[in-house]
């Protein structure tokens, strides 16, 4: 398969580790890199809307108690055992690969590999080798990504707290247990060239205890930097802003040279000024930038901003590989017959053990990556490669003459504003929303969602791409006063008269 400079593949090298250098990763021959992973959201800590749960079962405690309420106590450890054992195995680590990712990143819930006195737990410790195994087999990094810190260090169900708060930050004990957690992952893992490096807190408070214990955090990170360098010099260390990563006010300096800046982005607009926070940080600083969580949006939303990061030279990570009954997954779980009894007992009950056990073994065999309905839609939109459909407005970010040639300006604030191209709704006055990315079920765009790109003759745009015949490319609402040419990153859609532009559709590409 041929690729354009702007897509080259980088797979994964195990010489030597990555490193930060002059704002950008290399590996450890010194080649730079642009990551392209998937993160393996639900197995190590499983998140209740991944299931259909809801308010009772969102949190891992809160699954665990479900499971234990319908399986019994001998039961349910029975079926998480073989949830850890098969949930993700090395097939899943083979299709990403082949898929053309280079690395996973590995959420991690603290109560796995590590006990209430701050012992590790072998069992736990074992899935990460294994997955570290499959990895080196296949070619993936891995980043190890601290999902549930002791205590919780969001007070949201997703870090797994007991109580709903950030007690990582309230609680000695629980700082002193991730202070141990980190030394022994570091210790562990050392001289292990697979692990890409160490993501120390995933989302660190939100809402409003991102201003309450802002000093805290900055506190913990650098303690934390400071135990995992006297056990290992080598490893790339990861911060993740708080307020679900998006608030990086607290990167003011350089807490090690050898580090990455992970920034989060759902829902919001896929254009340069969402992310300019990001870049000036990156220049002031000097460390390279990641975005390590976003998806949950349409095909539309997810090619645009995939390749907004890669026009910045920004390595990024899918969220989440696999979950249940979704279009917004390379991987989608058939939900088992009788499931919705399942979603329901969330609240109450009338199972009985046998049926209950019934329908949790059929979701572990429909979990397996050969029963799932594998989408290779999605996983073109995130690459570029041959997507199936590219909105209007999803055109290059290299600004004008590079990726476009138009005289205009958005009609609609905070999309695209910035960019000098025509963008207004398809159907003005119709209930047009503040913000049309909102497709957390990757629903098509309502009436009153779409946008288009009006464009006069002689205008064009560019849009990046791999493989795409210009022959095959449908111009939706301006095939008669357009035409479709090859570029040097893609396609260009030159308008021949006044176009009003919605999306293009390419002839014979893969669907969901």
């Amino acid at each position: 398969m041929s690729h354009s400079p702007a897509f080259r593949p980088r797979p994964a090298s195990f010489v030597g580790f990555v490193q930060a250098r002059n704002a950008r990763l290399v590996d450890g021959s010194g080649r730079e890199l642009l990551l392209r992973g998937v993160g393996l959201g639900n197995w190590m800590l499983p998140e209740g809307y991944m299931w259909k749960f809801g308010p009772g079962a969102e949190s891992p405690r809160e699954i665990e108690a479900l499971t234990s309420r319908l399986l019994g106590e001998a039961g349910a450890r029975r079926f998480w055992q073989s949830f850890y054992d098969g949930f993700i195995t090395e097939a899943d680590i083979s299709r990403i690969a082949a898929s053309g990712f280079d690395h996973v990143r590995l959420p991690i819930n603290s109560r796995l590999i590590q006990a209430p006195d701050g012992t590790p737990i072998e069992s736990g410790y074992a899935m990460i080798d294994r997955l570290i195994g499959w990895c080196r087999t296949h070619r993936l990094w891995v980043l190890l990504d601290l999902h549930g810190a002791p205590g919780g260090q969001t007070g949201t169900n997703i870090d797994d707290s007991p109580r709903n708060k950030p007690e990582l930050f309230m609680e000695e004990s629980y700082r002193a247990l991730t202070l141990r957690l980190w030394r022994d992952l570091a210790r562990r893992y050392a001289d292990e060239t697979v692990v890409l490096g160490y993501d120390l807190l995933n989302e660190p408070l939100p809402n409003e205890w991102q201003n309450i214990y802002a000093a805290e955090l900055v506190d913990l990170y650098k303690d934390l930097t400071s135990v995992i360098r006297e056990e290992d010099a080598r490893h790339l260390i990861v911060y993740e802003g708080s307020h679900w990563a998006t608030n990086w006010s607290i990167f003011t300096e350089v807490w090690d040279e050898n580090s990455l800046l992970q920034f989060h982005k759902y829902w919001s607009s896929p254009d340069t000024e969402s992310i300019e926070k990001f870049l000036e940080t990156r220049d002031r600083l000097g460390l390279p930038i990641y975005m390590g969580e976003g998806g949950e949006n349409t095909l539309e939303w997810l090619y645009t901003a995939f390749r907004l990061y890669e026009s910045y030279d920004i390595g990024w990570n899918f969220w989440p590989w696999k979950k249940i009954d979704t279009r917004t997954s390379p991987a989608s779980i058939a939900a088992p017959h009788g499931w919705d009894q399942i979603v329901a007992a969330g609240a109450d009950s009338t199972l009985e053990v046998p049926e209950a056990s019934r329908i949790f073994d059929d979701l572990l065999r429909n979990a397996q990556i050969d029963n799932c309905v594998w989408q290779p839609g999605l996983v073109a939109a995130l690459l570029g490669e041959r997507p199936r459909v590219i909105p209007a407005w999803g055109f290059g970010a290299r600004g004008a003459g590079e990726s476009y040639s138009a005289a205009g300006v958005s009609l609609i604030p905070g999309i695209r504003s910035a960019d000098g191209v025509a963008l207004s709704w398809a159907n003005p006055g119709t209930g047009n929303p503040d913000n049309p990315f909102q497709q957390t079920d990757g629903r098509p765009y309502a009436l009153h969602e779409e946008l288009v790109i009006t464009l006069q003759a002689g205008d064009w745009l560019e849009f990046e791409a791999v493989d795409v015949d210009p022959a095959s490319v449908r111009v939706v609402g301006a095939e008669a006063a357009t035409r479709v040419e090859s570029s040097p990153r893609g396609i260009r859609v030159v308008a021949t008269g006044n176009a009003a532009l919605s999306s293009l559709v390419m002839g014979g590409a893969g669907t969901w």
